[in-house]
């Protein structure tokens, strides 16, 4: 279903089926278009292709392993999430990412992402056991008083750049309150977050064998971090969610320290980067399709379901996970061998023609949305996205109650990235409102 008619992104096809390589950053430097174009032509013409892993040359403390199978289609990449112990997550098959990572590695930054059944639902259920219903109506709170804050952070100036001074730190701020980080450490927690998600991308780390030095560096300061407050906390407990993380218990069994350690990384980088891209490539759209912003704000309560998951598709914030095959299979028609890594492109499976009318639209009343921006079905489905659903929410009502002019004025600056939908600028302007009351 769509409301009215907008500008819709047009892929391009300027590359034929032989040159096209996901495995090459200078792929990930051609415009949207035509990276769009490229997937469509993979999608239709070869859906499970071969690509060598991406060139990691000298760096030191990283092996590019063995090539991996792409697919990009909706219903291959639905298979591979559902089958978990045919596609292995687990860091000691190589983990998530096209290049094989040191297991230690892996789990210290992605905690449960890379881990399999039965390790990945033990942690998954002490981490779900810390959100409890008092704790989740505090989080609540967390989300409204910063979507306030940040908006009183720029309302009375008229101008910001709408990722750094809002998409960013809102996230961060509920993040830090739900954890009890002082709001003192939010610059920090932002800068060593962006160094491990964009260590690819000169911005953040300027000479690429420096790479694996600078994340490990800035995981290592993050987790360091995290176990003072975890110290803290367990000698004089708190209202917070570290508190109640290291007291909760599920047959018996408690967070270890490096445990909570390692899903505060996992959180201030993921739970932090995925949201700030949602809302920042969400805003994007809004203002690209005018009408679609209008009947939103018209009609806030009664569209806002389905654009909420609109915004997840249209942004699709992580690119894409691996997982490797366990014993030998077929999918999408493709023979597959025991030991091979097969990548989800989940930026694809959401333009999947087969699967979305108009894919290539932005439509906030698209229904049904079978959407993989969570991820797919599964034990990895994201244990966030009723989080981030919700912040996303907070954030756009507020900006269109008190900012409703607020419309980017430059291109954003794009994170180089092969697995980060990210952006990293956008200049905004606004009619200057007042601070808040509360």
């Amino acid at each position: 279903m769509t409301l009215l008619e907008d500008a819709a992104l047009e892929p391009v096809r300027e590359l034929g089926l032989d040159e096209i390589n996901l495995s090459e950053q200078s792929f990930w430097e051609l415009s949207e278009e035509t990276r769009e174009g490229a997937f469509a032509t993979l999608r239709e013409q070869r859906p499970v292709a071969w690509f060598e892993a991406p060139d990691v040359g000298d760096i030191p403390g990283l092996e590019a392993g063995s090539g991996y199978w792409a697919l990009t289609r909706h219903a291959d990449v639905l298979e591979a999430s559902r089958n978990p112990e045919l596609f292995s997550s687990d860091s000691s098959r190589g983990g998530t990412q096209m290049i094989d990572l040191p297991a230690e590695y892996s789990e210290f930054f992605t905690s449960m992402i890379s881990m399999d059944d039965p390790r990945h639902a033990r942690l998954r259920g002490l981490i779900s056991a810390g959100f409890t219903p008092r704790m989740l109506g505090r989080i609540e709170q967390a989300v409204e008083r910063a979507a306030r804050e940040v908006v009183d952070s720029v309302i009375e100036k008229g101008e910001c750049d709408f990722v750094l001074d809002v998409a960013s730190p809102f996230p961060l701020m509920i993040i830090c309150d739900m954890m009890g980080i002082p709001r003192s450490q939010l610059d920090f927690v932002f800068d060593r977050s962006n160094i491990i998600l964009g260590a690819g991308d000169p911005d953040y780390v300027a000479d690429v064998q420096d790479m694996v030095v600078a994340q490990l560096t800035a995981g290592a300061e993050l987790a360091q971090l995290m176990e003072e407050l975890r110290t803290e906390r367990i000698a004089r407990p708190t209202d917070d969610i570290t508190s109640v993380l290291v007291n909760a218990e599920v047959d018996g069994e408690r967070l270890t320290a490096q445990e909570l350690s390692s899903f505060f990384v996992l959180l201030a980088v993921a739970g932090n980067e995925t949201t700030r891209t949602a809302i920042s490539q969400g805003f994007k759209a809004l203002h690209d399709n005018p009408d679609q912003k209008r009947l939103w704000m018209d009609d806030f309560d009664g569209l806002n379901a389905t654009a909420i998951e609109e915004i997840v598709r249209w942004a699709t914030p992580v690119i894409h996970f691996r997982r490797t095959v366990t014993r030998d299979t077929v999918i999408g028609g493709q023979a597959v061998k025991e030991g091979d890594k097969v990548v989800m492109w989940y930026n694809s499976a959401n333009r999947d023609e087969d699967v979305f009318e108009r894919p290539f639209d932005f439509d906030l009343a698209r229904s049904p949305n079978e959407h993989l921006g969570f991820g797919g079905p599964g034990p990895h489905f994201c244990l966030g996205a009723n989080l981030a659903r919700r912040e996303i929410t907070v954030l756009f009502r507020e900006l269109f109650s008190r900012m409703p002019d607020i419309r980017p004025t430059g291109d954003p600056d794009r994170l180089l990235s092969f697995f980060i939908h990210g952006l990293k600028r956008m200049p905004a302007e606004f009619t200057p409102g007042a601070l808040s009351a509360s």
